[in-house]
């Protein structure tokens, strides 16, 4: 009896010291963050555009797996399977041409994918300018208790070829409540700024917005989006908004991909037709989804898709192309989506 005694207490240390600090190492963004600064960056010629989205799953989640948090059991694929999906992707974007990229979850240093710096992969492979910022940062996920998924620094990566005029990272409002906001994302978007030969700026944004919880944290995330783009557009910027939004965009039938099978911890909504002023204008791809469920590995025509990536471009741009690569969820669970824009 006394030796289970000892036992219980030693495990109830053992949590609580790992709470305590967690909590004390939780990270605490600034509400804004520099993350570079170039007031002699090159006026844009031009005024037509391509960019590409593609959230590459962190390269850990090809079509061999499904994820734990989203109803499967797996917490990691091989680190054979990562660098082939790595490769795979890089593979993809150095044939592509673009003017700029948006990608959400690469990892830095993370035991999913093997403490592989995937940023540092990315840049092997293009010479373009680089701007990452962390949007999940944590020293230790104990869960699953078997196999814990262990430390994460992972975030949003915007590619150009011509330098930002500055970079900056914003933090979402709201969170999760303790403890829960302790082992997931700190959500953010950041925003890039380049001079055009007008004398008004070209804003690309990459955003990655919550995916489990009510819909009450996107709405927030929502909203803050909508009065920032607003006042650029007011100022006479021109904004592309894309990425990762968690969320179908308005006006998209769902049914079109057979429906989506939801599980307790992804709960699908769709953003509001008369959310956004009617002028401002979504881009996405109806024909092929962008995103798979992770209850299982993929099974074409039997998983579950949906369309989560795309764009919101303000009015004064005209939309000249908007397509979606549909890779089959080889390697990630998202396919990359690819926009070409004119600015009037």
């Amino acid at each position: 009896m006394f030796i289970t005694m000892k036992i219980v207490l030693a495990l109830i240390s053992i949590i609580v010291l790992t709470f305590l600090y967690l909590t004390i190492t939780d990270y605490k963004p600034d509400l804004e963050i520099k993350i570079s600064n170039n007031d002699n960056a090159e006026i844009l010629n031009k005024n037509t555009f391509d960019i590409i989205t593609w959230n590459i799953g962190y390269a850990g989640l090809g079509e061999d797996m499904d994820f734990f948090y989203d109803g499967g059991t797996k917490v990691r694929t091989s680190k054979e399977r990562t660098i082939e999906n790595l490769k795979a992707i890089t593979d993809f974007i150095k044939e592509k041409d673009l003017d700029f990229f948006i990608f959400q979850e690469v990892d830095i240093n993370a035991k999913r994918t093997y403490n592989i710096n995937e940023l540092d992969t990315l840049k092997k492979y293009k010479t373009d300018k680089y701007f990452y910022a962390p949007n999940y940062r944590v020293k230790y996920v104990p869960v699953p208790l078997l196999e814990a998924m262990g430390s994460v620094e992972s975030g949003l990566v915007t590619v150009s070829k011509a330098d930002a005029k500055s970079s900056a990272r914003f933090a979402f409002p709201g969170n999760y409540t303790w403890p829960k906001s302790l082992f997931l994302p700190d959500r953010c978007f950041t925003v890039n700024r380049y001079p055009i030969k007008n004398g008004k700026e070209l804003l690309i944004i990459n955003t990655h917005n919550s995916a489990f919880d009510d819909g009450s944290l996107k709405k927030q995330q929502l909203n803050t989006l909508k009065e920032f783009i607003e006042n650029e557009y007011k100022n006479g910027n021109y904004v592309v908004l894309g990425g990762d939004w968690n969320q179908n965009p308005p006006n998209m039938n769902n049914n079109k991909f057979g429906g989506y099978t939801e599980n307790t911890s992804f709960i699908l909504t769709s953003i509001d037709t008369d959310f956004f002023s009617k002028d401002w204008q979504f881009a996405f791809d109806n024909t092929n989804p962008t995103n798979r469920a992770l209850t299982a590995p993929y099974e074409k025509g039997e998983t579950s898709v949906t369309i989560l990536d795309f764009f919101l471009l303000s009015p004064n741009i005209d939309i000249i192309e908007v397509e979606t690569f549909h890779l089959n969820f080889k390697n990630s669970d998202h396919n990359p989506v690819h926009l070409k824009f004119k600015l009037k």
